[in-house]
């Protein structure tokens, strides 16, 4: 399917590395110009030669300096009117284990971050009447999942910020939307199998097996999996579609909506 993005520019965040990465390469593939963000700049840097037409912007979108750096390294090369906003998640912890140094850290970087990213390319997607936010977050943001207070708690602040911004700049041409991957086969899910598999005392591969047959589809997702949804809301093609939290899980999520 031709999807009419070809010649646009787009930022990634965390684009270098698992979902993320899958984005980008949807979007490559889709003839989009991208701009890579992550924090290791020589993992970035090899990542971005592989990519036609990719450049790696570094930065740590949860520490403020960086973000203002990486705003105006993006602004310097060109003005994106597609942006994916994808972080680290939250570690996995029993909620009396998070302390509030750790609830800091992580609300930069799941929920400020993101949020002050894309309000800095707001006026040039409303100058040209066309734009494109996508916050990949979690499936929690519909079913809650337990030792994942952190992720539960701001996952679910960056898409109640984003769904206010969807309805505020519809009239513009803008969509925002969300895709809420479920158990994925990347490093964020291995820290998880990792947490749970010692706290269990089971083996890695017990745990995951275990979470693989709780999944109607009987396996844990992958990046193949993911990024051709984000290309698709990129483009005109989902120019009526906004305000939405899109599972990719497998069926996982038992939410009614």
């Amino acid at each position: 399917m031709e999807l009419g993005i070809a010649g646009q520019t787009a930022l990634v965040l965390g684009g270098t590395r698992g979902l993320g990465l899958a984005c980008a390469q949807a979007l490559g593939e889709a003839g989009v110009r991208l701009f890579l963000n992550g924090r290791d700049a020589a993992h970035g840097r090899a990542v971005a030669a592989q990519l036609p037409g990719a450049s790696f912007v570094a930065g740590d979108i949860g520490d403020e300096a960086d973000r203002l750096g990486l705003m105006a390294e993006v602004a310097a090369l060109g003005k994106p009117l597609i942006v994916v906003t994808n972080a680290g998640g939250p570690r996995a912890a029993p909620f009396e284990e998070t302390d509030v140094a750790l609830w800091r850290r992580s609300y930069e970087t799941n929920v400020l971050g993101p949020l002050e990213i894309v309000r800095g390319l707001l006026p040039a997607m409303r100058a040209q009447r066309f734009g494109r936010i996508i916050n990949i977050t979690s499936f929690v943001v519909k079913e809650l999942y337990p030792n994942m207070a952190l992720s539960n708690s701001l996952r679910i602040g960056l898409t109640g910020a984003m769904g206010a911004l969807a309805r505020e700049v519809a009239a513009s041409g803008i969509t925002v939307n969300g895709i809420l991957p479920g158990l994925m086969d990347t490093g964020a899910l291995r820290r998880v199998i990792d947490d749970r598999a010692r706290r269990s005392g089971q083996s890695e591969e017990s745990v995951r097996r275990q979470m693989a047959e709780g999944i109607p589809m009987q396996r844990l997702g992958n990046a193949d999996d993911f990024g051709s949804i984000c290309a698709f809301l990129a483009s005109p093609r989902a120019a009526y579609i906004t305000g939405q939290n899109i599972c990719v899980d497998g069926g996982l999520t038992k939410s009614v909506i």
